[in-house]
């Protein structure tokens, strides 16, 4: 091969695995979207949502023989659909229980609009999940095994006999997966009732109330939906990265900058965040040290937030 041909199967590789990341990281940003977009609650719990997630699939493919009866290549991406309703009834309860006590009217009159009791919260629900992670599951790595990982579809060649683009076959199908949750996620938002009722609640929740919307009824709903979002992009994840009960940590500034990125209460936006974050993320290990990805990653969100503040699909407007 040429050194032209190198250097354009090195940027095409780089390329196709920042939209294989890209698309898992948009997922994870759209389920912080759901709770940071629309109840402007700064959840810090959200990555360890993410590993909660990834452990309950683990355990339903491993503990329920999820992997036995649906097989090493299936059951993998059984168990992380079957996760995904456990999370959103986790999530639902930890709002009821916990998050709605610091959110909602009866934080209108407080300072900061409850924002800092929230901050406290939040971190104390990361403490906890963390921590008892590790007494429970331990501190090794483990991961949601499947043989599609270690399998390519090949692409090309593009020039002569050479340049090919490999894709990884676990990440392939994870992205698609991402892809269409985000879809039918985006047909609820869009063109249901209940989506209609969120994005009100997001809008303006004391017109809403007004309006015979039961807005906190509203912010659970969309706060178990972005712990479910949140959870089945964990899981997705897993099948190429091995994690651990502190996992959460390394996604959630991703999350948060992701939301930023697309525009605030944007949930395509915030997709669109994730999949910027991958693609630069891979593409600067072109020019960089792996050790400097994240670096380039908020070198790019600095310039980006420096020439649109408020994000791809944010819109300037002064929220009431």
């Amino acid at each position: 091969m040429t050194e032209p041909q190198i250097l354009l199967e090195g940027f095409l590789q780089a390329l196709a695995a920042g939209l294989l990341v890209g698309a898992i990281y948009g997922l994870m940003c759209v389920g912080l979207a759901m709770i940071f977009g629309i109840m402007r609650v700064i959840n810090f719990a959200q990555g360890d949502f993410m590993m909660l997630g990834m452990y309950v699939a683990f355990f339903i493919l491993v503990g329920l023989g999820v992997n036995n009866l649906f097989g090493a290549t299936i059951g993998p991406y059984v168990a992380i659909l079957l996760a995904a309703p456990v999370l959103l009834l986790f999530g639902y309860l930890i709002h009821r229980l916990l998050i709605s006590r610091v959110t909602g009217a009866r934080t209108a009159g407080l300072e900061g609009e409850g924002h800092y009791a929230q901050l406290i919260l939040t971190l104390g629900i990361a403490l906890v999940l963390q921590n008892g992670s590790q007494v429970l599951f331990g501190s090794q790595l483990v991961s949601i095994r499947t043989p599609l990982s270690s399998a390519a579809w090949e692409i090309g060649p593009f020039w002569g006999d050479f340049v090919s683009v490999f894709i990884n076959k676990g990440r392939g199908l994870a992205a698609l997966f991402s892809v269409l949750a985000i879809l039918g996620l985006w047909l609820v938002i869009t063109r249901s009732r209940l989506g209609r009722s969120l994005r009100a609640a997001a809008d303006n929740p004391e017109a809403s109330t007004y309006m015979g919307i039961d807005v906190d009824r509203a912010y659970r709903i969309a706060f178990a939906i972005g712990t479910c979002i949140t959870a089945l992009a964990g899981g997705l994840l897993a099948t190429n990265y091995p994690f651990h009960p502190f996992v959460g940590l390394e996604f959630v500034i991703i999350m948060y900058a992701g939301v930023v990125l697309g525009g605030m209460g944007s949930i395509l936006g915030a997709f669109w965040g994730g999949m910027t974050i991958g693609l630069v993320q891979q593409l600067s290990t072109l020019v960089l040290p792996t050790q400097l990805q994240n670096t380039a990653i908020f070198v790019c969100f600095l310039l980006i937030v420096i020439l649109r503040p408020q994000g791809f699909f944010g819109r300037v407007v002064e929220r009431t």
